[in-house]
């Protein structure tokens, strides 16, 4: 038996390995673009499919595609939406402009799996029913499946997104009311500054990424927006006046999710600025959590010589050679994974900005780009939630300690003993190796009662004027 079988288009014959799904387009795609050995990620072929299944129904119910046609059609695309058939889509991210060689990889294997429904085997060389141009295709054109495949395939992991973020913070949230009672040395520019409260420092991440929460939803809404039905350059020609309505009705019912028409199908089709402006809030929020994956190295830097106030939890060995060494890699992963979703977000706007006249030719790297920042995103944070930030210690002995030996504790005493005393006690206090309790009880400067209550640091870190008698002492 053959390891090959013949299938022809318009530019003529080709082998085509006997079991594949795909077709002579795909064949000659595989051959163009050797590039990186990706496939499409399921997101992309979930969308592509869901387009087709749906544009069989609304074709066959507004009497453009006969029934039994439309059914197989439906049927292929249905066993291709529960999983099966994953291996046939094949075609590299990186391939001809817009993205054809992708949608007629899902063309072809719908076809070709609808006429075995049919009854046609793959190597059958009879004329066949289902056409993946005329009947797979029908009233499509890459150019408005691509796009709406592109936001279908952003909203297919939305929400799953949103769920590993709101995680992130309550757990983080759990942190902080846990650590509120921890007073510490703040530092700013990397230098000992004014104290706060641990659940302060550790909240405010969560609010960061509740801000980034905000802000993908808000990115989110200009995704729902559905260009389908434009075909090949927004005009939509070849396609039935009720089709861009119907599919976007039809769409939302399959998918369960909120979809929108579009109010200018050219815009939808020409610009990916909706595409690029989600794009933009995946790289925000990528660089919160670098931020804060930053802060968590930096204070559990140690164990015995560093700032050590966080202690990871062990997951690891950290060295090779370095008995006992254990590193922060749940920290060190998130990082590598923020800078993959940023460089990813490079690619995204630069290719929206690539577009010309009716068309963005850079179609199947922003598709691939945002399924991987997404892919990226929701696996990393979800494994730094779970594995770093849930079994993430504070160490209280040595907040305490250097909290103690801070002389930025003297900031508390300008309004009493102002700045220039303030700065002199602050010199001495570090020259000589003392606090400045007794720096102060040394010059002169307050008595030991007016110390205790002006450098009461929990205090100092509900703000206000302490020790004078003024608001907040």
């Amino acid at each position: 038996m053959s390891n090959y079988r013949i299938e022809k288009d318009s530019m003529g014959e080709l082998r085509v390995p006997a079991g594949a799904y795909y077709a002579a387009q795909t064949q000659r795609a595989i051959e163009n673009f050797p590039i990186t050995g990706m496939k499409p990620y399921p997101a992309f072929v979930w969308s592509m499919t869901m387009i087709k299944r749906a544009a069989a129904e609304v074709n066959r119910d507004l009497g453009l595609l006969d029934a039994k046609l439309a059914e197989a059609i439906i049927a292929a695309s249905e066993e291709i939406l529960a999983g099966k058939l994953q291996d046939h889509f094949v075609v590299d991210p990186f391939q001809a402009g817009a993205g054809t060689s992708h949608n007629m990889n899902v063309n072809e294997v719908i076809a070709n799996r609808a006429n075995e429904i049919l009854g046609f085997a793959l190597e059958s060389t009879e004329k066949k029913p289902v056409h993946p141009n005329d009947h797979v295709n029908m009233a499509q054109s890459t150019n408005d499946t691509i796009p709406t495949a592109i936001r279908l395939g952003v909203l297919w992991r939305f929400e799953e997104l949103i769920k590993v973020l709101n995680r992130f913070v309550e757990v983080t949230r759990q942190k902080a009311a846990e650590w509120d009672d921890i007073v510490k040395t703040g530092r700013t520019h990397l230098q000992d500054a004014v104290p706060v409260r641990l659940g302060q420092e550790v909240g405010a991440w969560a609010k960061a990424i509740e801000r980034c929460i905000e802000k993908l939803q808000f990115a989110a809404d200009g995704v729902r927006r559905m260009g389908i039905g434009g075909t090949a350059a927004g005009t939509g020609l070849n396609a039935h006046p009720d089709y861009h309505q119907n599919m976007v009705k039809k769409l939302s019912e399959l998918t369960g999710l909120t979809l929108y028409t579009s109010d200018d199908l050219f815009e939808s089709m020409q610009s990916m600025q909706d595409a690029v402006f989600f794009s933009s809030t995946l790289r925000t929020t990528a660089a919160e959590f670098t931020r804060i994956a930053n802060d968590i190295r930096l204070l559990s830097a140690g164990p015995t010589t560093g700032i050590a106030e966080l202690t990871c939890p062990p997951v690891q060995p950290g060295s090779s050679i370095m008995p006992g060494k254990v590193n922060p890699v749940l920290a060190e992963m998130l990082n590598q994974a923020m800078y993959h979703v940023l460089g990813s977000d490079q690619t995204v706007m630069m290719a929206g900005a690539a577009g010309q006249f009716e068309l963005n030719v850079m179609m199947p790297i922003i598709s691939h780009n945002l399924n991987e920042m997404m892919q990226v995103m929701i696996g990393s944070v979800s494994a730094f939630t779970e594995k770093l930030m849930v079994g993430l210690i504070a160490n209280r002995d040595n907040t305490d300690r250097w909290l103690a030996r801070n002389p930025i504790l003297v900031t508390a005493l300008n309004p009493i003993i102002g700045y220039n005393n303030g700065a002199a006690v602050a010199k001495k206090s570090l020259s000589e190796g003392k606090s400045v309790r007794e720096v102060v009880l040394e010059m002169g400067l307050m008595s030991a009662e007016e110390l205790d209550k002006a450098l009461d640091a929990r205090a100092m870190t509900e703000g206000g004027i302490h020790g004078s008698g003024g608001g907040g002492g």
